[in-house]
């Protein structure tokens, strides 16, 4: 039986025009590239329950600035009166090496002088490898592990056998017992000893200069007795939370690393996807979309810039909450100056649909391309058998 050649191409046509027709409907379900729908949609274990939404709007970014303190901009500007309670009644206690300087009032033949030839240091006891100093008349006097306060009661209770009511002082001259030491991206790396006046994370950093340029503020080493504990000195100064400034014991080391992995995300739809290094100043939502050449304006959705931030807390059920910026008016850019990232924070700009039905049609064209050039040429090897 012959087939006429209109009937022929009636009949490739069909299933071409049907294949095209799937093709439409089932285009954006099949877009490729990344997108976020607002209800999850994922094999495996469902977390959407875990997820927090949240619209970057100008209360919620108030509220996140209220928890902002003012000592952000400077190492240097935290708060005396911000001390935890912990400190009170701190005592200093006496080690190998220190210097003592006693006085005996009225008694000047039991005090060492001085004066323009002599340094307090100069004239004081030294502490000696056993722990203990020799004082007149007393003897040796067991220092080492005790406060000033324990010592004077001390000499002023075995003096009272040689002199009536003596009236004694002890002071330390000099902190040679024990130190706690500061490495890494400072300006003056170094040891730093510790003295009456308690010393902590604040402190130390703000004595040897505060933190290069490279440094990370964000994950702060404190080593102790062999045991790693990680601080955020962002968060003492920019959050106030003083809880991580601890108080330096003989033997810490306080290490600064680069800024290394503290990093920002930026992907999707933008001109320059990369990863930024996380600054030691605030970092904004707008800032990072600028470091990536900003959004592809071709093909993003500027109604779907999101920030997606990990909930470090373990005891939270919310595995990580997602922030939404609506930028379709590009004013809504100012709220993402004010919108402050974290180091490991996601920012993802989703495409716009038109952009993803482009993308599915550039991927289909190829296959249908090919079915056509296969019916072509199938059509054509009819024709000649028709011809013969």
């Amino acid at each position: 039986m012959t087939v006429s050649r209109m009937e022929y191409r009636s009949g490739w046509r069909k299933p071409l025009l049907g294949l095209s027709f799937m093709v439409a409907l089932s285009g954006c379900a099949f877009a490729p590239g990344g997108n976020i729908d607002y209800e999850a949609d994922t094999q495996g274990e469902d977390i959407s329950d875990n997820i927090e939404i949240k619209a970057i709007t100008p209360s919620l970014v108030k509220t996140l600035a209220a928890t902002e303190d003012e000592l952000r901009d400077s190492l240097f500007e935290y708060a005396e009166d911000a001390t935890p309670e912990n400190e009170v009644g701190y005592d200093y206690m006496i080690g190998r090496g220190d210097v003592l300087n006693v006085v005996v009032y009225d008694h000047p033949e039991l005090t060492i002088p001085a004066g323009s030839e002599r340094s307090a240091v100069e004239s004081g006891n030294v502490v000696h490898s056993d722990g203990t100093i020799f004082y007149p008349y007393i003897g040796q006097v067991d220092v080492a592990g005790r406060t000033v306060r324990d010592v004077r009661g001390e000499i002023q209770r075995r003096l009272e056998g040689y002199i009536a009511q003596p009236q004694v002082d002890v002071k330390i001259a000099a902190f040679n017992a024990q130190k706690a030491y500061v490495t890494g991206q400072v300006e003056n790396a170094g040891a730093q000893p510790i003295t009456n006046v308690p010393l902590r994370v604040l402190d130390a950093l703000s004595n040897v200069g505060g933190l290069t340029q490279g440094g990370d503020w964000h994950d702060v080493v404190l080593t102790r007795d062999g045991k790693e504990m990680r601080l955020s000195v962002y968060d003492m100064l920019v959050n106030g939370d003083l809880d991580q400034n601890l108080l330096l014991q003989d033997g810490d080391v306080l290490h600064v690393p680069e800024v290394g992995n503290q990093q920002v995300y930026v992907m999707g739809e933008v001109n320059e996807p990369t990863a930024v290094p996380m600054p030691n100043t605030r970092f904004s939502l707008t800032n990072a979309l600028a470091q990536a050449g900003g959004i592809n304006e071709n093909s993003a959705d500027a109604s779907g810039i999101f920030v997606i931030r990990r909930n470090h807390d373990v005891d939270s059920d919310t595995f990580a909450t997602v922030y939404q910026l609506n930028a379709k008016n590009a004013v809504s850019f100012v709220l993402g100056s004010e919108f402050i990232l974290q180091p490991t924070d996601v920012v993802y700009v989703t495409a716009a649909p038109i952009a993803r039905w482009n993308r599915v049609i550039s991927q289909i064209l190829p296959s249908v391309t090919a079915i056509y050039q296969l019916t072509q040429a199938t059509r054509d090897i009819q024709d000649i058998d028709d011809n013969q």
